[in-house]
Formats: structure tokens, C-alpha cells, sequence
């Protein structure tokens, strides 16, 4: 650790902040002027390389690298403004939720699109004309091209700073970033307004990464590992505040160079891996800003919206012919097994379908009655996955104990975590689970000695008598009713109205007496216990857990569960989930392009029933039953 190989680190670090910041000031504006929390942007980055690697392939000889760069920036734009047309057009006026899934549906499309365009090997793009080589810094040397990138962020800056500060443009989107609303009632044009910003940060995400070309080959995971962290800087530096950006890019690529630097260290006889930190850092930067300073670092309260948004109608006691429906669902569940036979695979799928409509039941408890977004569920699936595991493995407990206590260890991942998480709301709030989320799911991944790091635990089996896969299959679907039962219990008790209370006026529910705060904090813990009974039996019906289980697609995947079936029903959740997976596994057994035709489908699905599939036939029969009530 030497004062050269430190200064390297500092640099690195700067070229890393400006190609980071270029993506994360898009993804702000963006946020900023149509609240859409755009999943997508990550994959325009992606797209932004592939097109700069042809474009330079194809072109380079006439026209040059530089320009054939640009030339992929501003493709990127008129796509990003093709899809703010075509799509997100359609869906500014449904709750943010179901933008997020349309743009999760976008993701999986544009995935297939560049397999099928530029194959899924790796595309190595060349050298930067000019930047080829490296110059010597303190005895070290260093890329020439990364000098060039640490240029690059603060000029970009300074022309953004120019743009929305010295024209009228720039002003009317200062303004919509402050109150939208009152922009569009002064006769702004908001469409074109929209469309143009949203052009821009496409635009800006391209150019991250068509400039990434020389630096990195382009590959298919680019737009998940982008859009990750490109939502960490946007938060810690504030929403919808491009200098917070810049300032957040900055600190946390730092902080990574620094823990590079590092490495091993030793500390009171203790090694310490600082070099594993950077798995986690941004995470622990944006837990750590949102708990002191919930609106980033140089973000502002969002102003409160005033659209005609339709009043959500409150949740209503079943109904006789809903309880019967819901009865003969169990008793076509009882006898499913006896019409499998010997069909194993239809037996695990059916097991895979339960857990997950528990696991989604669990997320849409804290979201829809209760009012908090959670990107992070996963953490409490997954700790209630590796409870059970460890259990049964290191404590040599048997099968129906370590069931019967993993989910313990959700719960208490839920009492610290929410004890946080309920002191924010919104984009914050979801923020805040996932880097939680994040955390829990860095320690499991290398944690090897403990949890297996990234290999998992394997050899955890269920009982005897459970072996068969029918009689786990039973066991299954007893503790999935009992769960789901359960959270609806819970919703129709004065402690589920006075949750719904708070999430429907927390001013009122203060001024009557109630600790809002406490009400969701029980409710986050709640929700937290029943999805690790989730991961529990998720544990012992594969026989293995990894740490994939609490990874931020799986806590996706929940989101979509949940959203597809609709937010507004207590039988959203399950439709969603059944539908979610059973799709997911016949699309994937259909076709190599399964994630283009399964985000089609979401997005069809939204497009059609903006309040979910199980929201969509409840207005149905309700528009089929209000006639015959009216002619008695």
C-alpha cells in the first residue's frame, strides 16, 4: 500500500465516477420530470455499446471512431423516444408500480433483441484513436483513455448545467422536476416535454456506454449490473438532482478505488478483505445517506401530486360466493396429486407455484395494504431459506424443527431492517430495502465458511416421510393456505384497518392517536416472518440453497408477482404468482428468446389491465352484478 498505487486507485476511481455519473444523470432526469422509475435505462446503456461496437465496425473507416460514438448516442436517443412515445406514453397516469413493471417487461425484450442481433458472445470494440497507450503517473502507468473519461463527467455536467439553467427549456424542465402538474396547467405541452427529457437521459445512457467500448468488452449483463448502480448514485445524490448525481458517482467510485487499494488488511490480528467490500459498498453508502438524509444528498421533498388519480376502493370482507370459490380451489389443490400420478416435474412445479403465491401474499401485504414499496423482499425469503439450511445442517436439527424455526430469522432481519425503512416513503423507501437487501445478500455470498459463499449449501433434504414429492407437496400447500389465511386475517383486525389507516391518511391516524411508524414497523415484520416461511420450504423442496435467493431479481420477480395480479385484490398476489411462473416456465421450455416473449406478455398484460389480471375480472363481475342489483 503505497503512495503511487494509491494515487492509480484515485484516478481509477474518477474515470470509473464519470462513466457512472453519465448514465445515473439520465436515469435522474428522467425521474425527475415523469416520476417514472425507469428499469429500462440499463438497458439502453447496453444497447448504447452494441451499436457504438457496429457503428465503428461498419463506419469507423469513413467517418471515425469519435463520431461513429456520437452516432450511437444519438440512436439511442431516438429509440429512447420511440419507447417514451409508444409505451410509457400510454401508462403516466397508473401508479408507479406498474410503470416500474412496464419498464421490467422493456428489459427483458431489449435483452433478446440484442441476443438475437449480436449473438451472446462477448464483442471486444478497439482502441480509442489517440488514447491507445497509458502514461507513467508516480513510477505507475496508466490508461491514456481513462484521462480522457475523468474529462468527460465534468464537461458533461457543465453542458447540462448550461442547458437547464441558460435556456427556456431547461427551465420548464426545472420546473416540472419541482411540480409537474403546475407546468402542464400553464399550457406546457407536457407530452413533448416528457418525450424530450426522456430522449435525452436514453441519450446520455448511450453515450456511458458507446464510450465503455474501448475500455470493456460488450456483453448481456451489462444492463442489470448498469441500472444497479445507477440507481444507487441517483438516490444518494437525490432524486431528480443532476449535480447530486455527479457528487454521489464521485464518492462512491472512490470509496470502491479505495477499498481496491486496500485489499487485505489486517486489524488486531483480524484479516479483513476490503477488496470484497466493493460487492457492497454502494449499498452501505445509500443505507447509510438515506438514514441521515432521507431525500439524498442534494435532493428535495417531491412535491405532492394533485393528478385525478382514481380513489383505491377499501377492501371488502369476502363474500359468500368468494369463500365457496376460494374452498373449491383448496379441494381442486387436495386432489390435484391423484390426477399428476407419476408426473414428479408437475408435482415440483406445482410446489414452486405455492411457495412463490406465499412469498408474493408476504410482499403485497406491505405494499398494497399497508403502503410501502419494497425492492428488498428477497432478504427475508432468503434468510428464512439459509435459516432452515443451517439448521438442518450445522445445528443437526430435524427437518420439522428447523421448518418450524427458520422463519425466525426473516423476522429479526425484519425488526432491524424495517426499524429503518419505515421512517422513509416512496422511491426512498424502496431504495432503502434493497440496499438492505443488497447487504444481506454480499455476506451470504461470501461468507464462505458459514453460508458455502458462492456455491450455497447443498444436502438439505426433508424428513423421511417426506420424501416423496406428493407428501411434500401436501405439506406445502398446508402451510401456504394456513400463511395466506393468515395475512388475511390480519387485514380484516383493528390492528389491518389501522395499518390501511395509516396508509391512507398518516396525518389523520396521528391526530386519532396512533404510532403510524410502529403500525408499519409490526407490519414489515409480519410480512418478513411469512415470506422466510416461504424460503424455508423453498430450502427443503430443492435440497439446496444459494445466494441467489436473495438476490434483487428475486425481489423483481416478487414485484412482478404482484403487480401482474393486482395490487388492489387480497387474490392479486396468488394470480399474479401462478401466472408469473407458470409462464415463465413454459415460455423458457418454448423458445431461446423466452425473455422477449415474456416481457411482451407483461406488457401486453399491463397495456390491456392496467389494475392486473385479478383486478380486471373483479371490475368485471362487479359491471356484471350491478344491473341485477339495480332491477331488484
Amino acid at each position: 500500500m503505497d503512495f503511487s498505487g494509491f494515487a492509480v486507485q484515485l484516478l481509477n476511481g474518477l474515470a470509473g465516477a464519470s462513466s457512472l455519473f453519465l448514465v445515473a444523470a439520465g436515469l435522474s432526469l428522467i425521474f425527475g420530470v415523469t416520476r417514472i422509475v425507469n428499469f429500462a435505462h440499463g438497458s439502453f446503456f447496453m444497447v448504447g455499446i452494441y451499436i457504438a461496437y457496429t457503428l465503428v465496425e461498419k463506419l469507423g473507416g469513413s467517418i471515425g471512431f469519435w463520431p461513429a460514438l456520437l452516432l450511437a448516442a444519438i440512436a439511442v436517443g431516438i429509440f429512447g423516444a420511440l419507447v417514451e412515445i409508444v409505451l410509457l406514453r400510454r401508462i403516466y397516469q397508473a401508479p408507479e408500480l406498474f410503470q416500474l413493471l412496464a419498464t421490467f417487461a422493456l428489459v427483458l425484450v431489449i435483452k433478446d433483441a440484442v441476443l438475437w442481433i449480436w449473438g451472446p458472445d462477448e464483442l471486444l470494440g478497439p482502441r480509442a484513436p489517440g488514447f491507445s497507450g497509458s502514461i507513467e503517473i508516480l513510477g505507475r502507468r496508466f490508461p491514456s483513455y481513462d484521462l480522457l473519461l475523468i474529462v468527460v463527467g465534468p464537461v458533461v455536467l457543465g453542458l447540462l448545467w448550461l442547458l437547464l439553467t441558460q435556456t427556456r427549456w431547461g427551465t420548464l424542465v426545472r420546473a416540472a422536476t419541482q411540480d409537474r402538474e403546475m407546468v402542464g396547467a400553464l399550457g406546457v405541452n407536457e407530452a413533448w416535454l416528457f418525450t424530450s427529457v426522456f430522449a435525452l437521459g436514453a441519450l446520455l445512457a448511450g453515450l456511458g456506454g458507446a464510450l465503455q467500448l474501448p475500455r470493456e468488452p460488450a456483453n448481456l449483463e451489462m444492463d442489470m449490473v448498469t441500472i444497479g448502480a445507477a440507481f444507487v448514485v441517483v438516490v444518494v445524490g437525490g432524486m431528480g438532482s443532476v449535480t447530486g448525481a455527479f457528487v454521489a458517482a464521485l464518492l462512491i467510485a472512490e470509496l470502491k478505488a479505495i477499498c481496491i487499494w486496500l485489499g487485505l488488511v489486517e486489524v488486531f490480528g483480524i484479516s479483513i478483505s476490503f477488496s470484497k467490500l466493493t460487492l457492497v459498498v454502494e449499498f452501505l453508502v445509500m443505507a447509510v445517506v438515506l438514514v441521515v438524509r432521507p431525500c439524498g444528498l442534494l435532493g428535495r421533498p417531491q412535491a405532492p401530486t394533485r393528478n385525478s388519480a382514481a380513489v383505491e376502493a377499501p377492501l371488502r370482507p369476502a363474500s359468500g360466493l368468494y369463500k365457496a370459490a376460494g374452498a373449491a380451489l383448496v379441494a381442486l389443490l387436495v386432489i390435484l396429486p391423484l390426477f399428476l400420478g407419476d408426473a414428479s416435474y408437475m408435482t415440483v412445479l406445482a410446489i414452486d407455484l405455492m411457495i412463490a403465491a406465499l412469498f408474493a401474499a408476504s410482499l403485497h401485504f406491505i405494499m398494497g395494504p399497508a403502503g410501502m414499496h419494497s425492492f428488498g423482499h428477497a432478504a427475508y425469503f432468503g434468510l428464512g431459506a439459509y435459516g432452515a439450511a443451517l439448521l438442518a445442517r450445522s445445528a443437526g436439527m430435524p427437518m420439522e424443527a428447523a421448518l418450524a424455526l427458520a422463519p425466525l430469522a426473516g423476522a429479526a432481519g425484519a425488526v432491524l431492517y424495517g426499524w429503518f425503512c419505515v421512517r422513509l416513503s416512496g422511491v426512498y423507501l424502496a431504495m432503502l430495502t434493497l440496499a438492505f437487501a443488497q447487504i444481506t445478500w454480499a455476506i451470504c455470498y461470501q461468507w464462505d465458511s458459514v453460508t458455502g459463499g458462492s456455491n450455497g449449501l447443498t444436502g438439505v433434504w426433508p424428513s423421511e416421510w417426506l420424501k416423496d414429492k406428493t407428501a411434500y407437496y401436501y405439506l406445502a400447500l398446508a402451510i401456504v393456505v394456513a400463511g395466506v389465511l393468515l395475512l388475511r386475517r390480519v387485514l380484516f383486525s383493528p390492528f389491518g384497518y389501522a395499518l390501511r389507516a395509516g396508509r391512507d391518511s398518516t396525518l389523520r391516524a396521528d391526530a386519532i392517536g396512533m404510532n403510524v411508524k410502529q403500525l408499519q414497523w409490526a407490519g414489515f415484520i409480519l410480512a418478513g416472518y411469512t415470506a422466510a416461511i416461504a424460503g424455508a420450504l423453498f430450502a427443503f423442496s430443492k435440497g439446496s440453497i444459494s445466494p441467489e435467493s436473495l438476490h434483487v431479481a428475486k425481489s423483481v420477480d416478487g414485484i412482478v408477482m404482484v403487480m401482474l395480479g393486482g395490487i388492489q385484490t387480497l387474490i392479486g398476489p396468488i394470480v399474479g404468482a401462478v401466472t408469473f411462473n407458470w409462464l415463465h416456465d413454459t415460455v423458457a421450455r418454448t423458445t431461446d428468446y423466452w425473455r422477449a416473449m415474456l416481457g411482451g406478455i407483461i406488457l401486453i398484460l399491463v397495456l390491456l389491465f392496467p389494475q392486473g389480471i385479478a383486478g380486471f375480472i373483479r371490475q368485471v363481475f362487479e359491471q356484471f352484478r350491478q344491473p341485477k342489483e339495480a332491477h331488484r
